[in-house]
């Protein structure tokens, strides 16, 4: 079983959306972090990327701890909602503004796919007001940022070249969720992450972010993607199903060997419980698949 070199102090998290149930790629995701996480003796924490209101149907967030709960994906300490950190994110936002590190932007997404999708600071010099409806951009530097990701191994970006200027908070006036992430990370004192692969390209902004507003970095592992019988990331968006209680045991199996923990074939035969007491002892991060995804 693979440790940090400090086990007490680990705090990992898991933090989906409550734009519907859970299914089997977010719960996916919950397993391997939560299986980290105790792994390593430490902290399991839940936090709702309630952000966006429109995309979140009424009862969500309530649906998606039930199933946790069903699964026996415990937390500690209570739920932290993003929604209720709104004055957070605006005290952060006043500082970068005060320090000069963000700017306002009218560029539409159209515009942005014409520059490559590579943002090219069109509107870094313009005096754009907030009121003529744009978006908040944090600046970047034409600088390498580097990590060595738990599973994937090193990775590199250079974050001017590569991505741009990156949206902070959004023209509808919610909040992006870089700054989100970022800000509630260092809030909740998390130093490990363990999430899927699609957001391996946003950590470099991630890290910027951090080092810029002079928070700590954690420590990443990026787990492959599940893909539906098109090719597609395994979704909400692309009309997973939700997650069947009835069917925990199978779903948890069928996560750890996805996960490439090599289960005995017999623990299928056991309860959730004990499926995870074996996992979280024979836990291996380094065993998980180094892939970007995996076809179901």
């Amino acid at each position: 079983m693979t440790r940090t070199n400090n086990a007490s102090s680990y705090v990992g998290r898991f933090a989906p959306s409550p734009t519907g149930p859970l299914h089997f790629g977010s719960l996916f995701a919950a397993i391997a972090s939560f299986l980290d996480a105790r792994a390593n003796e430490g902290l399991w924490l839940l936090r709702m990327e309630d952000l966006d209101p429109p995309r979140e149907p009424e009862g969500a967030a309530e649906q998606i701890l039930q199933q946790l709960q069903d699964f026996h994906l415990l937390w500690d300490a209570d739920v932290l909602y993003q929604s209720t950190r709104i004055p957070a994110y605006d005290e952060v936002l006043t500082s970068l503004e005060t320090k000069e590190l963000c700017f306002n932007c009218s560029c539409t997404r159209p515009q942005v796919r014409e520059m490559g999708s590579v943002y090219d600071g069109h509107c870094r010099d313009l005096e754009i007001k907030e009121s003529e409806q744009s978006a908040v951009r944090f600046l970047t530097e034409p600088v390498d940022v580097s990590f060595t990701d738990g599973v994937c191994g090193h990775y590199s970006q250079n974050i001017e070249q590569d991505v741009g200027d990156f949206v902070i908070k959004r023209k509808d006036g919610l909040y992006a969720y870089q700054l989100a992430v970022v800000v509630d990370d260092e809030y909740q004192q998390i130093t490990h992450v363990v999430r899927g692969a699609d957001l391996l390209d946003s950590t470099p902004r991630q890290i910027f972010l951090q080092q810029q507003l002079g928070y700590r970095t954690p420590i990443y592992a990026h787990i492959p993607i599940l893909l539906n019988d098109q090719g597609q990331k395994l979704s909400k968006q692309h009309f997973a199903k939700a997650i069947d209680s009835n069917n925990a045991k199978e779903l948890v199996f069928r996560s750890l060997a996805l996960l490439g923990q090599n289960p005995p074939q017999a623990l299928l035969r056991e309860q959730v419980r004990p499926q995870l007491d074996w996992a979280i002892e024979h836990w291996d991060i380094q065993a998980v698949p180094k892939l970007a995804n995996i076809p179901l």
